[in-house]
């Protein structure tokens, strides 16, 4: 269990340095409600963005993306209006986006941009 853990810390720590260097401001990592867990919280271009970062060594198992099912996703929807009411950030765009992460010797990043709403 552990390693998973660690797993997927290193998982969301590539996923931020790909953000930023792509332009995205990172609000907040790990933000929690007694609803659920967003792993990354981040805006750019006046779109705030609640990212789900999904690691994997490999797809024995299916595709990272596929591990946010419609509870997963209800879950960040819902712990996400809490943040803007709470942040007061209703003046924004908002978009639900998936990061997998795939750790090999070489990481590879999958962006899904509005992977679900």
């Amino acid at each position: 269990m552990t390693n998973n853990i660690h797993k997927g810390f290193q998982g969301e720590n590539i996923a931020i340095k790909y953000l930023i260097s792509n332009g995205y401001n990172i609000l907040d990592r790990n933000y929690r409600t007694n609803i659920g867990e967003i792993d990354i919280i981040a805006i750019k271009s006046n779109i705030l963005t609640f990212i789900e970062v999904k690691t994997r060594t490999s797809v024995d198992y299916g595709y990272p993306y596929e591990a946010v099912n419609f509870r997963k996703q209800d879950k960040i929807i819902k712990t996400s209006f809490v943040y803007i009411k709470q942040k007061n950030l209703f003046d924004y765009q908002v978009r639900y986006d998936i990061i997998e992460v795939f750790l090999s010797k070489k990481s590879k990043i999958n962006h899904i941009e509005n992977a679900f709403c």
